[in-house]
């Protein structure tokens, strides 16, 4: 086996870099994933405002790297990517969670996969030309009865609220919760 450079610890039978990232540095790779989360729920946030309380057209609200980079925005690329990155984030930190906070982080994960699915539609279809149903436009499943902005905050909503309870949970653990982490994440027993 190649060194990695990352001293092999066992968790859930696996070493190297995935032990590292669920056991010493959980609590980094947990902050670090928080924080790009939180720059897609600003992205969709601006959107929103610019709509909602703007008045802009759907077309012109990209959001704040949709201001500088509106092909980026338009691009389906930037959008199944961030779904396969959540998925992946939300995947590889699983095993650092216990009990409870595991359930509300695997109940996170279930939902990303569904989001990556319509995700994966959208950029097959904008790749072939071949649009569902005939639309004029890439169009999933749920956006045939829900428009593509509103659906896209519900999705990131169900994701990021179970995510969120599982942080708190996993950082709050039970006394047998506390006992099952391999990870400095709980906060500190009070004395």
């Amino acid at each position: 086996m190649a060194h990695t450079g990352v001293r092999s610890t066992a968790v859930g039978g696996t070493t190297g870099l995935l032990a590292a990232l669920n056991t010493r540095w959980h609590k980094a790779a947990l902050y670090g994933f928080m924080f790009v989360v939180i720059a897609h729920w600003v992205e969709h946030i601006v959107q929103a405002v610019q709509i909602y309380a703007l008045g802009w057209p759907v077309p012109r609200s990209q959001g704040v790297l949709g201001l500088w980079f509106p092909w980026l925005i338009s691009s389906e690329v930037l959008h199944y990517g961030f779904a396969l990155v959540m998925l992946v984030g939300l995947f590889t930190l699983r095993k650092g969670f216990t009990g409870r906070s595991r359930t509300w982080w695997g109940l996170a994960l279930g939902l990303q996969f569904w989001h990556h699915v319509e995700h994966l539609l959208l950029i097959v279809q904008s790749s072939t030309g071949a649009f569902l149903l005939g639309r004029p436009v890439p169009t999933s499943v749920i956006q045939l009865i829900v428009p593509r902005v509103e659906l896209h905050l519900f999705y990131n909503f169900v994701v990021f609220v179970p995510m969120v309870i599982g942080m708190v949970l996993h950082m709050r653990p039970t006394p047998a919760e506390r006992e099952q982490m391999r990870c400095t994440c709980a906060v500190p027993r009070a004395v």
